[in-house]
């Protein structure tokens, strides 16, 4: 049977928790006037999240520190000019064009789509062309995340259930380990930025975190190895506390390996968190790619079998000679 060779997880060779310096980038999304600062164009839709998160000084914050500690940093902006409009004809193509037309917001070279005085790329910084309509992976993004060798790419700016999730959402696609930083995102309103962070981003990605996390995990690729310890504390995808690693038990011809989160006041028994799910370290927190919302329906009241495992893998692509019984792929 045919298959799609260019589905893959891109740090699957990786052995680090952290952030590797020659691996991450940190990608700013439409962090311009219209969007942050009073005056700007959807000032009135955004100013709610913007001021609640703090979000201009936790997206420099984020830029500082990751220039400081050698994280390439990329800002990605969308700008309209009359040929987008009168040839393309994008403000028919979605209801987010309609309303960017509607309310002349990104217009090239305008005050509203330049970037805010705060959050101004530097030497070395890369500037993307501009995006139009939802999708930073859609302009020359994936050349330059290539051409680093990038395989973290971590996100914050605006708006948090548009660009930063479609861009993330592609690039988790691709291939990309996929992190957004929760306090230096905005929305349009309050219910579309904790509908992101609390139910999107979790699935999407592999960690939702604060810039101050993010920061304290970057390292090189030779720092640490895999490691987890007892008294860590877990965390899910979607940054929720899970509990505390009170045995990690490595790998053994009847299990694979796990971390033993004991019963408490979330879990009224034992929760068995396979190894594997672990990828990120901050300090004393290790996260794992699952929200803590939806652990409950995981089969993690056991250690995880090793035969189980396997089942779970599913057969190999050569076992398999008719993909859905009745129907089969036009590529075969």
């Amino acid at each position: 049977m045919p298959q799609n060779t260019s589905l893959t997880y891109l740090p699957k060779h990786e052995t680090t928790l952290l952030f590797s310096r020659d691996r991450t980038a940190l990608l700013i999304i439409d962090p311009v006037n219209d969007f942050l600062s009073e005056g700007g164009a959807a000032w009135d839709l955004t100013m709610h999240t913007v001021k609640m998160n703090n979000v201009v000084e936790n997206i420099k914050l984020a830029v500082e520190g990751a220039r400081e500690k050698g994280i390439p940093v990329f800002w990605g902006p969308m700008a309209y000019t009359e040929e987008d409009y009168a040839n393309e004809q994008l403000q028919r193509r979605s209801g987010i064009n309609r309303l960017m037309f509607e309310r002349k917001m990104f217009l090239a070279g305008s005050w509203g789509a330049d970037f805010h005085p705060e959050l101004q790329p530097k030497e070395g910084d890369i500037v993307l062309l501009p995006h139009k309509t939802s999708d930073v992976f859609s302009t020359d993004l994936p050349g330059y995340l290539q051409n680093k060798g990038i395989t973290h790419l971590v996100i914050a700016g605006m708006t948090a259930n548009l660009c930063c999730e479609s861009t993330g959402r592609h690039a988790m696609e691709s291939g990309y380990d996929v992190t957004y930083l929760s306090n230096a995102i905005g929305a349009a309103s309050i219910p579309e930025y904790e509908a992101s962070i609390h139910l999107n981003y979790p699935l999407i990605g592999n960690a939702v975190m604060k810039v101050e996390s993010f920061l304290a995990a970057i390292g090189t690729s030779s720092e640490n190895g895999i490691e987890v310890y007892e008294g860590d504390t877990v965390r899910g995808s979607d940054n929720g506390e899970i509990g505390t690693v009170e045995k990690v038990v490595k790998a053994n011809e009847e299990t694979e390996g796990y971390l033993q989160l004991s019963e408490g006041l979330i879990f009224k028994t034992a929760v068995y968190i396979p190894l594997d799910a672990v990828l990120k370290r901050s300090e004393k927190d290790v996260f794992i790619n699952f929200p803590k919302l939806l652990i409950p329906t995981m089969p993690w009241s056991e250690p995880p079998l090793k035969k189980d495992w396997k089942e779970k893998q599913g057969p190999p692509a050569a076992e398999v000679k008719k993909l859905y019984g009745s129907y089969s792929p036009s590529s075969e």
